[in-house]
């Protein structure tokens, strides 16, 4: 099994009683960091907008064995999932309303 399929597999087994019907975004997250709180506001209200799309924020200091696993190196970090569990993208940093609904349009 390639690396990147077994992250997937470990990632959805993680997350599976909390994955969205549609799509999961997912949110790495540190307590100190500003950006961070932005990005929660911002996923919480497209999670809100977009039925069957979840937010889930994962503290990255108190889960670092998943944050080794995935290789997340700064915060934030999101991950958009499908259905499945499977990741569709990627993303580090703030982001912007407008890409985090781009990028559920991949995944849904």
């Amino acid at each position: 099994m390639a690396k990147g399929r077994e992250t997937d597999v470990q990632l959805r087994d993680r997350l599976a009683d909390r994955l969205g019907e549609r799509a999961t975004l997912v949110q790495f997250s540190s307590a100190f960091c500003q950006p961070c709180r932005a990005t929660r506001r911002v996923l919480a209200e497209v999670a809100d907008m977009v039925p069957g799309v979840s937010h889930l924020e994962i503290d990255a200091e108190a889960e670092l064995d998943l944050v080794r696993e995935l290789r997340i190196l700064k915060t934030p970090t999101v991950l958009v999932l499908d259905a499945d569990g499977q990741l569709v993208l990627r993303a580090t940093g703030q982001p912007r309303k407008v890409d985090v609904i781009a990028a559920l349009g991949k995944a849904v």
